[in-house]
């Protein structure tokens, strides 16, 4: 890999098996995520591996029984969930037992190339969402990527379908894991981070609040325009090489046979775009060891709009142990996009 990538590279993060992987790319992850999928093959639910399996209406359906409790599910599971006549598989961390009460639960989208077990690693959200209480689904997008824009192509026909993933994801884990349906947030890496983007600006009314790392909000013919009010973070590489700080509105053609890359606004004009929909204030920013927040006010909805730029670093989730390709830049350790993120979510911390 180049030591800076070709526009039509961004977000190819490797992918989790051989299966997925290429001539050519580079695998970021290694051996430990491998062993991480090795060892869920013997963690899944009977109905993960084909039992009889609960009926349900509408396109939904859950492999996961509505009646098991967390009590004796394990602490992570591979799960599978129908959605209009396809299966969609995610992985799912569940919490330490703390009474009967509804829970929150986050939804962690990975990047384009990556799969659950990558993001898993990579951002290592349950380490803190632990102590929180919080359930975590990381899902898995179809061929390793996210539908995050609007436009139409060859590899994408139904440019809709990842936010129908979404809710009925969201849905049958208020079901079936008593997820708390009023603290429902989604957060996502690159390709990812778009996707939790568009998910808050189509689907505002369904999340308390949404974080995108490395990730902004598609532009041109596959534009994502936010609709209501709805809490953003995001949170940004001042020395993004992948898709820069100011964003990549028209990318190189991908590959022969690969699906396009999305065309994107600047971080900042994404984070005006949702401070907009909230009727949010004037902007104030400061200036921190290691990187920028800049806070729009918020609007006569409550809801507030985030956007930390981080001195120094690339196309990576701050504050992770992992190295990033080369190429990608670097990784800062001036803050914990995991502790900024969940931080963001818990309302006393806004």
């Amino acid at each position: 890999m180049a030591a800076h990538l070709s526009p039509h590279l961004a977000h190819r993060l490797p992918a989790r098996t051989a299966s997925r992987h290429r001539p050519g790319r580079r695998r970021w992850y290694g051996a430990s995520a491998l062993a991480l999928v090795l060892a869920l093959t013997g963690c899944g639910t009977a109905a993960d591996r084909d039992a009889e399996r609960p009926t349900r209406p509408a396109t939904a359906t859950a492999t996961a029984s509505a009646t098991a409790t967390a009590t004796t599910r394990a602490p992570l599971t591979r799960e599978r969930l129908r959605v209009d006549g396809r299966t969609r598989a995610y992985l799912l961390h569940r919490p330490a037992e703390g009474g009967d009460g509804r829970r929150p639960l986050v939804i962690a989208f990975h990047g384009r190339g990556a799969s659950a077990a990558e993001m898993r690693e990579q951002s290592r959200l349950e380490e803190d969402a632990r102590a929180r209480g919080t359930l975590v689904a990381y899902p898995e997008g179809l061929r390793a990527a996210w539908g995050a824009g609007t436009q139409v192509t060859r590899q994408r026909p139904d440019v809709d379908a990842d936010v129908r993933f979404a809710e009925a994801l969201i849905g049958d884990l208020v079901r079936t894991e008593r997820a708390d349906p009023h603290r429902v947030y989604a957060v996502g890496f690159s390709n990812g981070g778009s996707m939790a983007l568009r998910l808050a600006a189509q689907r505002p009314g369904l999340l308390a609040g949404t974080a995108s790392v490395s990730g902004q909000l598609p532009s041109g013919a596959a534009a994502v325009r936010p609709t209501g009010p709805v809490p953003v973070l995001i949170v940004y590489g001042a020395d993004d090489p992948v898709r820069p700080l100011a964003g990549l509105p028209h990318p190189a053609p991908a590959p022969a046979g690969e699906e396009p890359v999305t065309p994107t606004l600047s971080a900042r004009a994404s984070a005006e775009a949702f401070a907009k929909a909230n009727k949010a204030g004037r902007p104030v920013t400061e200036s921190e060891k290691g990187f920028d927040r800049t806070v729009w006010r918020p609007g006569p909805a409550g809801d507030d709009v985030r956007l930390v730029v981080v001195h120094g670093a690339g196309h990576s989730w701050p504050g992770s142990s992992l190295t990033p390709p080369k190429g990608f830049g670097a990784t800062s350790t001036a803050l914990s996009a995991t502790r900024t993120v969940l931080d963001f979510f818990t309302p006393a911390h806004r």
